[in-house]
């Protein structure tokens, strides 16, 4: 890290410091919108740029505010950004867009056609997780605001998933930069976002953004963005420390009747239940289907959450999706259905549980964790009620809490029977699909079930990503929704009600985006809310 670095992160600590003991407006007398804080349970995501930020949703968020892509998305769909407008050439399998002339980076240098060449270029050499580039055969600039970007196939998700997802890169600055995780100068950092990134202090878990003035959609309403890490958001948020947080679903209507503004997310986040379906005896079908109708997912609800959630789909895309299938197959919570898969694969059992044919019992390992749900983080309770249940069939579970990294470490070395773990992008593009389901692109993920066994699902996973023919591909996406259910390589197990809570007086209207930000990322910090 740099010593100019270093001594901005020494600024900022004061500088937060004196900000954190009173309401966020105190500070900056006769003008209650300059500042605006965010309160967060962990703090730490990452320095916000592409590789360097924290690979969840909330990283990517903090990113957002610097550096813009070529579409976004607001409430009603996807919306200009860097790109004024764009077009798809079906017989040349090419998108082109036509780049925003007043588009500055943040240095005031012009951002222009030969950015986003070198940007495509740069990512495929230095892959970005989460923009896949396999579809890209190369970006060529038309003229200086024209940009046409050709594809190898036809690649559904482009829009969504290259277009509002992809950050465009400075190559004035970046083009020298050969090891992009290890570049942290002051200038990777200077983008063509809305806000100007001034400091991170990574022992306080705090942010500071200034508004770019310069910004070709306007300067932004609020002059600084701070985030603030907070053990209690909701604590920050009723003192006057925070502007706007995530809040439990059971303290809304005191909120709301304190004056606070509460809004509430789609089904975009999912809890489920991973399964090691490459190791016996959750390498059989029907013994993860005995696992799914043992499970009383609403109980995990009531019990775990006080009721707050709704049982999700056995296809993973939620009621919520545009292309959910609403004839999926379920999975009814029965206990005697359970005990029949067993006895069927040759268990056997006693007062105690199951037995396999060599008289071992039937035991699993079940792994838990603290979770991180839209930016917050909070004991998993789940795991003990799931234990109960499964134990109620016969099935003996050892309970094993571990931290967060341990768990995904294991997931991600199958070193594990079943585990606890959950993600959003459900809302998204059904892409979200490919990527949690499939071996070959998922296999850089936790999350993902990495499962090819079924070939037809396989072969659907991959022809729902040329499906260019919206009706064509919804057909492809129930069908995987069918097989999903059918295979339960992992068991989705709720979707939690997901609200947040802000300040009405600060004249800002956040909203949680339809689909999620970006990748169906479910935070409400969209930065078309600080936009004039």
């Amino acid at each position: 890290m740099s010593s100019a670095l270093l001594r901005n992160l020494t600024i900022v600590s004061v500088f937060l410091l004196l900000l954190g003991g009173g309401p966020a407006t105190t500070s900056y007398a006769g003008n209650e919108t300059r500042t605006l804080k965010i309160a967060d349970g962990r703090g730490d995501w990452g320095y916000p740029n592409p590789f360097l930020h924290y690979p969840r949703g909330v990283g990517y968020i903090r990113m957002s505010w610097v550096f813009d892509t070529l579409v976004w998305k607001d409430e009603s769909g996807f919306i200009p950004a860097l790109a004024q407008e764009w077009s798809y050439d079906p017989e040349h399998l090419a998108f082109t867009f036509k780049l925003n002339p007043k588009a500055r980076w943040h240095d005031g240098e012009p951002l222009t056609a030969a950015d986003v060449v070198f940007t495509v270029a740069y990512f495929q050499k230095h892959p970005y997780h989460w923009v896949m580039l396999d579809h890209v055969k190369e970006a060529k600039a038309i003229d200086r605001h024209t940009v046409t970007i050709f594809l190898t196939r036809p690649y559904a998700p482009f829009i969504s998933n290259i277009g509002g997802i992809m950050p465009i890169l400075p190559r004035h600055i970046w083009q020298e930069v050969s090891d992009p995780r290890n570049f942290n100068e002051p200038s990777a950092f200077i983008g063509s976002g809305p806000y100007v990134f001034k400091n991170f202090d990574q022992a306080r878990g705090s942010y500071l953004y200034e508004a770019f003035a310069d910004y070709y959609q306007g300067r932004p309403t609020a002059e600084r963005l701070i985030y603030l890490r907070a053990g209690q958001p909701l604590v920050a948020l009723t003192g006057g420390q925070a502007d706007l947080a995530n809040i439990r679903p059971e303290m809304a209507a005191q909120l709301r009747q304190r004056g606070f503004e509460i809004i509430s997310d789609q089904r975009g986040w999912n809890k489920k239940l991973m399964i090691n379906h490459r190791r016996a005896p959750f390498n059989e079908r029907k013994f993860r289907q005995a696992l799914a109708h043992a499970i009383d997912r609403r109980e995990i609800i009531d019990r775990a959450h006080r009721g707050f959630g709704a049982p999700a789909s056995y296809g993973l895309l939620s009621v919520d999706h545009p292309m959910y299938n609403p004839d999926t197959p379920d999975y009814p919570t029965d206990q005697a259905k359970a005990r029949q898969l067993l006895e069927h694969l040759g268990y056997r059992a006693d007062a105690q549980g199951y037995y396999h044919r060599d008289g071992r019992p039937l035991k699993v390992e079940l792994l838990a964790s603290t979770i991180t749900a839209a930016g917050e983080t909070a004991a998993d309770r789940d795991g003990e009620v799931i234990r109960r249940q499964l134990n109620a069939v016969g099935i003996r579970v050892e309970l094993v809490n571990l931290e967060q990294a341990t768990t995904d470490s294991r997931v991600r070395n199958w070193q594990f029977d079943l585990a606890l773990s959950g993600h959003g992008g459900i809302g998204g593009d059904p892409l979200i699909l490919v990527e949690m389901i499939s071996g070959e692109v998922g296999a850089g993920s936790v999350n993902s079930a990495r499962f090819d066994d079924n070939p037809e699902l396989a072969r659907l996973l991959r022809e729902q990503m040329t499906a260019m023919d919206p009706d064509e591909r919804r057909r492809l996406v129930h069908r995987i929704q069918e097989l999903h259910a059918l295979e339960v390589p992992a068991i989705p197990l709720y979707y939690p009600d997901s609200l947040a809570a802000y300040q009405p007086a600060k004249g800002v209207r956040w909203f949680f985006t339809p689909g999620g930000i970006g990748k169906g990322v479910p935070i409400p910090q969209n930065k078309v809310s600080l936009l004039p």
